[in-house]
């Protein structure tokens, strides 16, 4: 069974570019209205001119900020997380507070999100929260990122256990053009994906819209929760 988004009220927390972009103008065309929320409320104020897109300021990482942002917004139907926070690099090149800083941001934040903005949502919300195709299949230079992958699909099915009948899901990306892999340099970045776009089972690199779409699905289909949607071309397959 699926519900519509029209009249809903969706809160996007992440960049005003890449797939957060994506996400909420695809969730803002299903007719809900949606606050869309990062460090910057400012820059992400000025990505949109939409009187049905708001912006706030939260910094997930603050426990502080997220419960604020939940006091000043009240009740929302549905939340998705696509926050991150790079950590890549191979183990002997890792930091502590790089490592920390990725778990905090992509771990962390969608439970203190869970912990104050659930009690202020209907039976029939859901959060929508971002793992990724490392966690499934390991890569040099990748450790980090996997860890913090695997564990955000722990807690998703964690929360959907403790936070029933509200859904809690993961949307789990493969390789995707979003300007994530720019600062590889055009070049390494061009080889990469021609490498996985002719090694992957579809034949090509994923797109922000196509994750999107899946965030869709996670948002209306209420008989889907625990679970992390591989959106990933199949690339852990080969």
């Amino acid at each position: 069974m699926s519900s519509s988004l029209q009249g809903r009220r969706v809160l996007v927390v992440g960049r005003g570019s890449g797939i957060a972009r994506a996400v909420t103008l695809a969730v803002r065309a299903a007719g809900a209205t949606v606050v869309v929320a990062g460090r910057d409320a400012g820059k992400l104020a000025g990505s949109y001119e939409d009187p049905g897109i708001e912006a706030e300021a939260v910094d997930l990482t603050d426990e502080a900020s997220v419960e604020a942002l939940a006091e000043r917004l009240g009740q929302v139907d549905h939340v998705v997380s696509t926050a991150s926070a790079r950590a890549r690099g191979q183990v002997a090149d890792l930091d502590h507070d790089t490592m920390s800083l990725s778990f905090s941001t992509k771990v962390l934040g969608p439970i203190l999100l869970a912990k104050h903005l659930a009690p202020r949502m209907p039976r029939d919300g859901s959060f929508v929260i971002f793992s990724g195709s490392s966690a499934r299949k390991p890569a040099i230079g990748m450790l980090a990122v996997a860890a913090t992958n695997g564990a955000v699909d722990v807690v998703t099915r964690s929360l959907a256990v403790e936070l029933a009948p509200i859904r809690v899901n993961a949307i789990s990306p493969g390789t995707i053009d979003t300007g994530a892999y720019d600062a590889l340099g055009e070049e390494r970045k061009a080889a990469l994906f021609e490498h996985r776009g002719q090694t992957n089972p579809v034949r090509r690199i994923g797109t922000a819209d196509d994750i999107a779409e899946a965030v869709l699905f996670a948002l209306t289909n209420t008989f889907l929760t625990g679970v992390s949607l591989a959106v990933d071309g199949g690339e852990p397959l080969v």
